[in-house]
């Protein structure tokens, strides 16, 4: 068995470490010459659609990706050849957001009030309607707070079509959430379904910092609620893969964000956190093979390293804390690995995630 896998992030490097322990080969295209999953795996330093990388992944028994915005050309050249996991169509949903806004309330999925904006009297009628607060966000390609610009006043309007670049946008009205939960479910070619507990997460500066599961006070209900809207997503696509939706919890109610149709970075503690990983699953799944168990026997936290890897010498050694390095160059706001802490108990989790926090800095403290 011999898995492609479109980007060569460190989602692709992850991913072709699960391959590996299950004995499956992989290969990864990437443009990118210092594309981190080289390290690991064969790289394809190649653009998107280099017709002898393309024929190469063609090659293999089935390409899934770590990365959403592949060229159309380049996917649909492959699904001509290859079994293509999750399906082209999930990619399209996902990677406009009033599409990806739409399904959800399709499928009685609740969301934020949300408008098309194209110009600006597109955003002038669309906050007449919505209100302020608001967010205007882009339509693709934003991720970790980019492409986005929070509307307070009407002072802001005036230049936040300037500040996004004048792309095609959506205006989302503002939640007043408690906190954001994100819910990871994988499915596999039979349709077989499973999902980890409802982890919860801390951004500074639209970054993820922390992680942290299973989230406190999920109750089974809410927890139900989101794999029901999970499953009646991968049910629609006819879903091979993990999928992630991140929902704003506010009180009982659970209102999505978005979704990513592939591993994600909020579901990193499962490699060390649960009995099978996200990364595992995602193999799992394209392959046609059972999914692993995904049961937790404890808790977990994961912070991720961004902008430069400080000294982790006091973490060595640790059974109860595992260090993960990409290997890529740093950068402002890059993430270059993650430290994931695991313990019996919620209280003993957070005393020990005090500890890495004082190796590796708290972003949400100020400096």
């Amino acid at each position: 068995m011999k898995v492609g896998i479109l980007g060569g992030g460190q989602l692709g490097q992850m991913l072709a470490q699960a391959a590996k322990r299950l004995d499956i080969e992989t290969v990864v295209l990437d443009p990118a010459e210092d594309a981190v999953a080289g390290q690991v795996t064969r790289h394809l330093a190649a653009d998107w659609t280099d017709p002898a990388a393309l024929q190469e992944l063609a090659a293999t028994d089935v390409v899934t990706y770590e990365f959403e915005n592949v060229p159309a050309a380049a996917v649909e050249k492959l699904v001509a050849d290859v079994p293509v996991h999750p399906a082209p169509e999930a990619l399209v949903k996902s990677g406009d957001r009033i599409i990806e806004k739409n399904l959800f309330n399709a499928l009685g999925i609740e969301t934020a009030p949300f408008a098309q904006v194209d110009d600006r009297d597109d955003l002038d009628r669309a906050i007449e309607t919505i209100g302020l607060p608001a967010i205007l966000k882009t339509r693709r390609f934003g991720y970790d707070g980019k492409g986005q610009v929070v509307l307070r006043s009407a002072d802001d309007v005036e230049t936040a079509l300037e500040a996004i670049g004048g792309q095609p946008a959506i205006l989302e009205g503002f939640v007043p959430f408690d906190r954001e939960v994100s819910v990871l479910a994988a499915r596999g070619r039979d349709g077989e379904l499973k999902y980890w507990p409802a982890t919860e997460n801390v951004h500074v500066d639209g970054i993820l910092h922390i992680s942290r599961a299973p989230a406190a006070e999920v109750s089974d209900a809410l927890l139900a609620e989101a794999v029901r809207g999970l499953e009646a997503v991968m049910a629609h696509l006819d879903y091979v893969g993990v999928l992630v939706v991140e929902f704003f919890q506010v009180g009982e109610r659970l209102v999505a964000n978005e979704m990513a149709c592939r591993v994600h970075n909020s579901g990193h503690w499962t490699i060390e956190g649960a009995a099978s990983s996200q990364f595992e699953n995602q193999i799992r799944a394209v392959a046609g093979l059972p999914l692993g168990e995904t049961a937790v026997s404890g808790f977990a936290a994961m912070v991720n390293l961004i902008g430069e890897v400080p000294s982790l010498e006091a973490l060595e050694g640790r059974d109860d804390v595992f260090l993960h390095v990409y290997g890529k160059t740093p950068r402002e706001g890059r993430k270059l690995g993650h430290v994931t802490v695991v313990a019996e108990s919620r209280a003993a989790l957070e005393a020990k995630l005090e500890e890495v926090l004082a190796v590796v800095g708290d972003r949400a403290k100020p400096s």
